[in-house]
């Protein structure tokens, strides 16, 4: 069942649907987890979600006059113990679907969050790997419910912030193509762990991260020149300045308009580009006779 939300951005009643599971019962792997999810309001990145045991999408559906067929699932970061659900994912779903793009938000699995702060010897490809298997089950999910979203299966992309920008590629990079997403963006993200094995023809991607960013910018780089010698040809946005998890936060740096660099990517990769109806014929009964 969909739950209806009205969210008002600049004046616009916009629709959310919340409340969609992402697997048909448990999720997968996570049979025996015990933990209790925790959602705390009023930190400095917005509401942080932790002890995700029940994956879901948000949906976010823009006006169909304004539709532009294309979808983004959108993947928030915080180590994979935590998800940064306002500033990495409903801000930017908002975005994006007052631009015609359908956005769903991905609230992925976690790794069980015990104490403050982050664990030490935090073992990112094993707390990632739910995540990982969550993505792939929402791009399933989109494509299989694009027409009743106005989405075109073949534009479904996803993007991520940190953390989720390694489970935003660990979707990119599987093995299986048709389980990839038709475009990948990773923001400050990018494998944390062991460097994944790089498949031929991957789908377009785009990346941006910040020169000071203490935390993600060494294996975004790396990333992208392992991308780079397999062959794919990144879109790669590096500002001088932002740090780590600006988001849709701004903060009078270069960094604030990633978001637009991202959609003016969109446009020229074609993703973008409505479907324009067929074109009238002879025979077309809507013509003047």
């Amino acid at each position: 069942m969909f739950l209806l939300a009205c969210v008002l951005l600049h004046g616009t009643c916009l629709a959310a649907q919340t409340t969609l599971d992402l697997w048909p019962g448990v999720a997968p792997g996570s049979e025996h987890w015990r933990q209790h999810e925790v959602v705390t309001r009023g930190t400095p990145l917005g509401t942080v979600v932790t002890n995700v045991v029940t994956p879901t999408l948000t949906v976010y559906l823009p006006d169909p006059a304004q539709a532009s067929g294309a979808g983004v699932i959108v993947a928030p970061g915080g180590y994979c113990i935590a998800l940064a659900i306002d500033r990495e994912g409903n801000e930017v779903a908002r975005w994006l679907q007052q631009r015609g793009i359908a956005a769903f938000v991905l609230k992925y699995r976690t790794q069980e969050k015990r104490e403050p702060g982050i664990p030490k010897n935090l073992d990112m490809d094993r707390a990632c790997r739910y995540g990982i298997a969550d993505a792939v089950q929402a791009i399933k999910l989109v494509r299989r419910h694009a027409k009743a979203w106005g989405v075109a299966p073949g534009r479904v992309g996803i993007v991520g912030f940190s953390a989720g920008g390694m489970v935003a590629s660990g979707a990119l990079l599987q093995t299986d193509a048709a389980t990839r997403p038709d475009f990948a963006a990773l923001i400050y993200g990018a494998p944390f762990g062991a460097m994944p094995a790089i498949p031929a023809k991957l789908p377009p991607v785009f990346m941006a991260w910040a020169q000071d960013d203490p935390i993600a910018r060494d294996a975004v780089a790396t990333f992208h020149e392992v991308l780079l010698k397999a062959g794919t040809r990144p879109e790669a946005h590096i500002f001088s300045a932002g740090g780590h998890g600006f988001g849709m936060h701004i903060q009078g740096t270069s960094s604030d308009h990633w978001i637009e660099e991202f959609h003016d990517w969109l446009q020229a990769q074609g993703f973008l580009q409505r479907a324009r109806p067929p074109a009238a014929t002879p025979h077309d009964h809507t013509m003047p006779d």
